[in-house]
C-alpha cells in the first residue's frame, strides 16, 4: 500500500520557552501565547487536533476529545535556526552551533570574497534586510560594491540591486562566497536578497536563493530514497538541505501559495515524504514583531487546513511541527529558544494520543522511517507505536 506523509513546518511556531532559553537570551519567550493574544488569531481546526492540549499550554482551553495525536518537542540540537532546526527534524542532531558574526566577518573571509568576485563590500555587520538597502542601496548603486551582511542567524547575506547586478550574476556571488565560507566559518546559508525600485522605495524582490552548507550526517531523506521511496520538498526545504535526497522541489511565493502547492500535490499518486515549509510565520512577522500579522497568518493557514484535511486519502498521515520559536511580544529581533508543537493526524493515528515531552525533534524523523518500515539510521526515537491504531 502506498503511503503518503506530508509534514508541514510552521517556521517559527514555538509554544513556550524550554529549559536552556536562558542560556539563549530568551527566558520568558512564547511565541504561541503572543500572538493567541490578538484577536485576529482564530485556528479551530488545529485547536479541534489537540494543539492547545499540548503540556505546557495553559493560557488556552484545549478540547475533550482531540482529533489527532499531539505533543511538543525540545531541540537537542546547540541552536535556535531555521537551518539546525531543519536538519533535527530530518533526523541530525547538531552538537556545536553553527557560526554568527555579531561583529561582521573576518578581513581574511572578505579580502577573498572580493578577490573572487572583483567588487568591493559594503556594510559587514548584523542589519535588517529592509533597513540594509535602505541604508546602503545609493552608494551600492553608485560603486557596484555589494551590500554584505549578516543577523543573529548563521548567514552570509549579499544584497544587489537587479539593475546593477543581474540576479544570475549575484547567485554565482554566493557560490563563491559558499565555497569560502566552510570548515570554521561554515555559516548555515549564504543568501541572495535581490532589491529593485528607487530610493527611498527599494524593495526586495521574489528571487531570493539560499545556498546551505549540505548536512554532514545521514538524513532521513537519504534512507527514504535508498528505499526507494519518494520525496518532495515544497518553500525553502530544497534550500536548508542543499537538495539532499530532495527529489522534486517547489518554489513558492508565500504561505498561502505553499499550501496552495500541497494541495495539488494531494492529487499527485506517490510513495513517501512531501516536506513543506512556510516562511511567513518567521520572515514577515516573527522577526518584524508582528503580533496582528502572525495572528492572522495562522488563521489563514488553519483555513486552508481545513480544505487539506477534506483531500486527505486513508492512508495519508498529516504532521504538524515547528523549527524554532521567533516570539513577535518578545524583545530583539531573533528567534527564540522554545519548544515546538507537534501533530499527527489520519485514518491510522490513534486520535487523543498525547506524547507529552519529547527530548528530541530527530524523534520526527525516526517516526517517519519507522511508519515505512525502513532501517532507522538517523538519530531520534521513533514514536509510531505509541500514536498508530
Amino acid at each position: 500500500m502506498d503511503r503518503r506523509v506530508f509534514l508541514i513546518v510552521l517556521d517559527s511556531f514555538g509554544i513556550g520557552e524550554e529549559p536552556d532559553a536562558a542560556d539563549f537570551g530568551d527566558l520568558g519567550s512564547n511565541t504561541l501565547k503572543s500572538i493567541t493574544s490578538s484577536a485576529a488569531y482564530s485556528t479551530p481546526v488545529m485547536k479541534s487536533m489537540g494543539l492547545f492540549n499540548i503540556d505546557g499550554i495553559d493560557y488556552m482551553e484545549g478540547v475533550e476529545a482531540p482529533t489527532a495525536a499531539f505533543g511538543r518537542l525540545q531541540e537537542a540540537s546547540r541552536g535556535k535556526d531555521t537551518t539546525i532546526g531543519h536538519w533535527e527534524i530530518a533526523g541530525m542532531i547538531s552538537e556545536k552551533p553553527l557560526p554568527t558574526y555579531p561583529n561582521g566577518f573576518p578581513d581574511d573571509v572578505l579580502e577573498e570574497f572580493v578577490e573572487r568576485t572583483g567588487r568591493g563590500v559594503l556594510c559587514n555587520k548584523p542589519y535588517s534586510g529592509t533597513d540594509v538597502i535602505r541604508d546602503y542601496g545609493v552608494e551600492h548603486m553608485e560603486t557596484g560594491d555589494l551590500i554584505v551582511y549578516t543577523s543573529a542567524d548563521s548567514v552570509f547575506q549579499i544584497a544587489a540591486h537587479e539593475s546593477v547586478v543581474l540576479v544570475d550574476e549575484l547567485y554565482k556571488y554566493c557560490e563563491i562566497a559558499r565555497e569560502i565560507l566552510q570548515g570554521e566559518h561554515g555559516v548555515g546559508r549564504v543568501i541572495a536578497r535581490p532589491f529593485e525600485g528607487e530610493y527611498p522605495n527599494f524593495v526586495r524582490t521574489p528571487r531570493r536563493h539560499d545556498f546551505s552548507l549540505v548536512p554532514p550526517k545521514t538524513i532521513m531523506m537519504d534512507v527514504m530514497v535508498e528505499a526507494g521511496l519518494d520525496t518532495y520538498g515544497i518553500g525553502k526545504i530544497y534550500d536548508i538541505f542543499a537538495g539532499k535526497s530532495i527529489q522534486h522541489t517547489q518554489r513558492i511565493e508565500d504561505n498561502v501559495d505553499g499550501m496552495n502547492k500541497t494541495l495539488e500535490l494531494m492529487d499527485v499518486d506517490f510513495n513517501g515524504l512531501a516536506f513543506i515549509n512556510l516562511v511567513d510565520f518567521d520572515m514577515k512577522y516573527g522577526h518584524r514583531r508582528d503580533i496582528e500579522g502572525y495572528a492572522t497568518a495562522s488563521t489563514v493557514f488553519d483555513k486552508q487546513l481545513a480544505e487539506f484535511v477534506t483531500k486527505m486519502r486513508d492512508s495519508d498521515i498529516l504532521m504538524i511541527t515547528a523549527d524554532h520559536g521567533c516570539d513577535p511580544g518578545f524583545k530583539g529581533t531573533d528567534h527564540t529558544r522554545e519548544y515546538v508543537p507537534f501533530i499527527a493526524y489520519g485514518k491510522d493515528i490513534k486520535a487523543g494520543s498525547n506524547l507529552s515531552t519529547r527530548s528530541s525533534f530527530a524523534d520526527i524523523a525516526a517516526t517517519i522511517q519507522d511508519i515505512f518500515g525502513i532501517e532507522i539510521k538517523t538519530s531520534g526515537n521513533s514514536f509510531w507505536n505509541e500514536i498508530k491504531n
